[in-house]
């Protein structure tokens, strides 16, 4: 039967040019009318396409993605809807349909033998039925914000982020947790510490290459310091592509995690009593390419506007804490045994602060807020901490070398946030009420005190694992 199809499968060297191609277009900020013109000139040449899918994400972050026909989509892109009642955090059943708008800029070619040939995938924003921006799209909301600061500041946001995982046996094994109780490691090898045939570094091999040919520049891999646990580094970009980037980082993870029979997991603390997943995120700001967090003479050799940044989103910590810890598992993460940055404070050396000081220079100087979770919404983590480093209130207090600590449960979290006027600012009301309300059904479905056993209600009800079917059941 292979021989009755054509379609484009490209080799990974090809892939990665391609994928810069388009991702220095974004940084250079090509006029979206180019890039659409581009991309849908590109679409109707290539016979060898099938299908384009369009990805966008619900408030808590979950991933969604639909395949169109491309001859559909190159004749309906501008009429796309879908349902947004069916998307927990969208639209209610009355007023259910929603449109999505493509991002053109945001367009990826996939390598063929992970995501299958004759496909590639873009990003969209989720739109009103009148066309205005959905205000708990958080990905338009980023986008918005970063556009604005260009526009009128000249600045660019730049982030990188380390995230951590899993990997476990058998497929699925998050969903059938429910039934086996436990989750089986592939390797028992320790920080930087694995056979280069074992099963997790033939999965980090395969994972690597798959994000390098996708555009992601990468930098370094490596087992991390719990059993079975990996992180895979690539360089900085702009706030909006590393948001994406995320979400792809977890994707081709999961991917490659399931054709070798396995589970790729980002759950915070899916083991007890071994280090768990943080995304430590690395933020600068810039100007005309010159780095606006350094200052050589400056403590730590960083600038007053990056110990401005620091003192706000410390000022606010207990605040953006459910933001970027936002399931109830993630709280078991943040246990000073284990390295746990649950200490509200900035420092140079302590693994434990909030915010770490990198040693950088000139092009590498930058923070690293260490207490956020690879579950978090990154678009709404990203919007929440670079709006609160520019405009959150300042503190009256010395918070760099504070002694408070973070919560250490999700009910504490959602109270600091709900009382959180500066929160409710950034995000609006709707949007500020309405994940409140989302964070406070998962918490009533999970057990007050988690004790010392990962409990099966923390895993079924947590929003990356749990389906639609699996929600309703309860």
């Amino acid at each position: 039967m292979s021989e009755l199809r054509d379609f484009l499968e490209i080799p990974y060297e090809q892939l990665e040019e391609l994928n810069l191609s388009v991702k220095r277009q974004r940084l250079a900020r090509v006029s979206p009318d180019v890039m659409r013109e581009e991309r849908m000139r590109y679409l109707t040449d290539e016979r060898r396409i099938k299908a384009v899918t369009v990805c966008f994400t619900d408030l808590e972050g979950r991933l969604h993605m639909l395949d169109y026909d491309k001859k559909f989509l190159l004749a309906s892109a501008d009429n796309l809807t879908f349902d947004g009642s069916s998307v927990r955090g969208f639209s209610v059943q009355a007023e259910s349909d929603l449109r999505l708008a493509i991002d053109w800029s945001a367009f990826y070619w996939l390598p063929a033998d992970v995501f299958g040939p004759g496909k590639v995938l873009v990003f969209g924003y989720v739109l009103n039925q009148d066309g205005s921006p959905y205000e708990a799209d958080m990905r338009g909301r980023l986008h918005r914000y970063v556009n604005e600061l260009y526009e009128r500041d000249g600045i660019t946001c730049n982030i990188a982020t380390e995230i951590e995982g899993f990997l476990f046996k058998g497929r699925n094994a998050e969903q059938r947790f429910r039934e086996t109780g436990e989750f089986t490691m592939v390797s028992t090898g320790g920080y930087y510490h694995s056979l280069p045939g074992d099963p997790l570094r033939q999965f980090i091999d395969m994972a690597a290459e798959a994000q390098r040919a996708m555009g992601f520049e990468n930098e370094k891999d490596h087992p991390e310091v719990a059993p079975s646990q990996f992180e895979m580094n690539y360089s900085y970009t702009e706030a909006t592509i590393a948001a994406d980037q995320i979400l792809l980082y977890k994707l081709i993870c999961r991917q490659i995690a399931s054709k070798l029979d396995m589970t790729a997991s980002f759950l915070p603390k899916p083991v007890t009593g071994v280090n768990g997943n943080g995304m430590h995120t690395n933020i600068s700001l810039a100007r005309q390419g010159v780095n606006l967090f350094y200052d050589a003479n400056g403590p730590e050799r960083l600038s007053e506007l990056a110990w401005s940044f620091i003192d706000r989103i410390l000022n606010s910590g207990q605040d953006l804490c459910l933001i970027l810890n936002s399931s109830v598992n993630a709280y078991r993460r943040l246990d000073p045994h284990f390295e746990a940055p649950n200490q509200i404070k900035a420092s140079p050396t302590d693994r434990g602060s909030m915010i770490r000081i990198p040693i950088g220079n000139a092009r590498s100087a930058r923070i690293e807020v260490r207490s956020i979770a690879p579950d978090a919404n990154p678009y709404l983590a990203i919007y929440a901490l670079l709006r609160t480093g520019l405009e959150g209130p300042l503190p009256t207090t010395d918070v760099r070398n504070g002694t408070a600590t973070l919560p250490d449960n999700i009910y504490d979290a959602i109270a600091n946030f709900r009382q959180s006027a500066f929160m409710a600012q950034i995000l609006g009301e709707g949007v500020h009420t309405r994940f409140v309300d989302l964070k406070t059904t998962v918490a009533d479905r999970c057990p007050r005190k988690l004790g010392t056993l990962i409990k099966r209600a923390e895993v079924q009800f947590h929003h990356e694992v749990t389906n639609q079917y699996l929600w309703s059941r309860f």
